[in-house]
């Protein structure tokens, strides 16, 4: 797999995945029920450390800038 996510994105996508793990864990937010959610940050984060996003290859989306020749 070739690398899609920009330096951009992938911050914005450690900043989110940080947060919803952190909201799983209580340690933001009320705990309630529907904590369990936050796991979901695990996602984002794996993308930003990879650099490459499964969702975009489907929909043919980049945001790394264009390779310079």
């Amino acid at each position: 797999m070739s690398t899609n996510v920009g330096m951009i994105d992938r911050v914005l996508r450690i900043i989110v995945g940080l947060a919803l793990i952190a909201w799983a864990l209580g340690w933001i937010g009320p705990v309630t029920g529907w904590n369990w959610v936050g796991w979901i940050g695990i996602v984002p984060l794996a993308t930003a450390l990879f650099g490459t996003c499964p969702a975009y290859s489907l929909l043919g989306i980049s945001t790394c800038p264009a390779p310079k020749r």
